[in-house]
């Protein structure tokens, strides 16, 4: 299988790779030079951008807000998260971020984040999001359409 980098991953191609259970959006890459730190493996705060980088993409498919800077995308923060890494990355290495809402309320919801490479689950972020208005003045009310796709894609459940 050749890997694309950059492009969402079916559910087979992340079975293929060894991700278990595939998630709603996934999306692979590979390690750069400047990614490492003296150690000669990726540095921890890389780990967090790569995550980062999905988020993006995956608030933007999923109709959460387009970074437009405007008055009516929502701010999206993070109440809190928790990473945990499992096994060091090294130059060359593909890898894949995965990315998938397991629980929502009424603005915000809950990510699980992995990183996988050569089968391995290399490390984990589970992090809260809340929805602010833009001028974050007040909480911003997830639209009943990102909530229904937060079910039916993700498999996520409504909490109170």
């Amino acid at each position: 299988m050749s890997l694309q980098y950059h492009t969402p991953l079916s559910a087979d191609a992340q079975s293929a790779l060894g991700i278990t259970p595939p998630a709603p959006l996934a999306m692979a890459d590979q390690v750069r030079f400047s990614e490492l730190d003296v150690l000669n493996h990726v540095n921890n705060a890389v780990y967090m951008h790569w995550f980062e980088r999905l988020r993006i993409r995956y608030t933007q498919d999923w109709g959460i807000s387009r970074y437009m800077g405007r008055g009516t995308d929502p701010r999206i923060v993070i109440r809190s998260g928790e990473i945990h890494y499992r096994q060091e990355m090294r130059m060359d290495e593909d890898y894949v971020v995965t990315c998938g809402c397991t629980a929502f309320r009424n603005t915000s919801f809950t990510l699980a984040q992995t990183l996988w490479s050569g089968g391995t689950l290399r490390a984990s972020f589970n992090c809260v999001l809340v929805l602010l208005t833009h001028d974050a003045s007040a909480r911003f009310p997830i639209p009943d359409a990102v909530k229904d796709r937060f079910i039916s894609v993700d498999g996520a459940t409504q909490e109170n």
